[in-house]
């Protein structure tokens, strides 16, 4: 059974359990959370900086012995690259969403009062809608050098 799986009851469970809490004892449970995020904050400290400081080697068994590392490109080289395409996207996806919501409800706006202006209005929107191209072609040149 798959792990995650596994945590939803305690998760729920969890969940049912503040709710409960926080009904019954406002201010008191509000300092017991708070006392309980900062412990778990910490214990996911300690786990992060010791992931961070282990070697290769550490996942290796007693006496196993590791097969020779192949000749290999910086390791953040790729990633770093495929974060800087995802916070392309998501950033030029998300100005474009503001563009064409205020472009749009403009236009629609202009357009109800006079009709004619569907072609210039519709421009404008398509032009807001650019954003996200952009955003998604310095993706794709990101993705390609990486």
């Amino acid at each position: 059974m798959n792990l995650w799986l596994a945590a939803v009851p305690a998760f729920l469970l969890t969940a049912a359990g503040t709710i409960f809490l926080v009904k019954r004892r406002k201010r008191s449970a509000l300092k017991l959370l708070a006392a309980l995020n900062l412990l778990l904050m910490g214990g996911a400290l300690i786990l992060l900086t010791g992931a961070l400081a282990a070697g290769p080697a550490a996942a290796a068994g007693a006496g196993a012995a590791l097969p020779p590392a192949p000749a290999q490109t910086p390791a953040g080289a790729g990633g770093s690259a495929l974060i800087a395409a995802a916070i392309a996207v998501a950033g030029s996806s998300i100005g474009a969403a503001f563009a064409v919501a205020y472009t749009g409800s403009a236009a629609l706006a202009a357009m109800s009062e006079r009709p004619e202006l569907f072609g210039r209005a519709m421009v404008v929107v398509g032009l807001a809608e650019g954003i996200a191209i952009y955003g998604l072609i310095i993706a794709i040149i990101l993705i390609g050098r990486a």
